[in-house]
């Protein structure tokens, strides 16, 4: 949420302005699966740029259990509602744990990038690996997906945010999935580096 600064001109009053946004596409992981509203990475990353002097807003429109294909489909309306400067997408993993076609979570992920960009937003994609379930095919197969794309469309890219986490102790959840609150500021000065190249104050 953002408030409107009132106009100290009372002949002639401002209309409201609102912070730019960062849009957040996401997932269980953005949206702070098993955590206070006030733990998660997202979270998290208002308060550093607010502590860093960067009037930003974040919207946080990430939904547990959600795929590309969900996220492509809300895409439109955030993106008209909130005009964001910046979007995150974090979004693939469950594509993957379902085993879905790769060639569907990249048509979706390009999709979304196009519609970002169309509508004036620079974007950072965050990368995702799933477990070798499916065999060592599709696994790379979907690792390249996003390589490919942050490739293809110029991107700021962080292949793997969970890098620092996945196989540390305490920073997963007992479900084997989901990160910890120890694990959130992990991840968020894990994706900060090609984040703040994005930013301007």
């Amino acid at each position: 949420m953002w408030m409107a600064v009132p106009s100290t001109d009372a002949a002639t009053p401002a209309a409201a302005t609102p912070a730019p946004a960062i849009l957040v596409v996401g997932d269980s992981i953005s949206a702070g699966y098993g955590l206070a509203a006030d733990e998660g990475w997202v979270a998290l990353l208002q308060r550093r740029l607010k502590s860093q002097g960067y009037g930003y807003r974040v919207v946080n429109a990430s939904v547990s259990g959600e795929t590309t294909t969900g996220g492509l489909a809300r895409l439109p309306r955030a993106l008209s509602v909130h005009r964001p400067a910046i979007v995150i997408i974090e979004l693939g993993g469950n594509d993957g744990l379902r085993g879905l076609p790769l060639e569907t979570s990249r048509a979706n992920l390009e999709r979304m990038i196009n519609l970002s960009k169309g509508a004036g937003a620079r974007v950072l994609l965050l990368g995702m690996k799933i477990p070798p379930n499916y065999g060592a095919r599709y696994s790379e197969g979907f690792e390249k997906v996003f390589r490919d794309l942050a490739r293809q469309h110029k991107l700021a890219f962080e292949p793997f945010f969970l890098s620092k986490i996945a196989l540390e102790q305490g920073m997963i959840q007992e479900d084997g999935l989901h990160p910890t609150a120890k694990a959130q500021p992990v991840m968020l000065d894990t994706m900060w580096p090609a984040l703040k190249p994005l930013l301007t104050r």
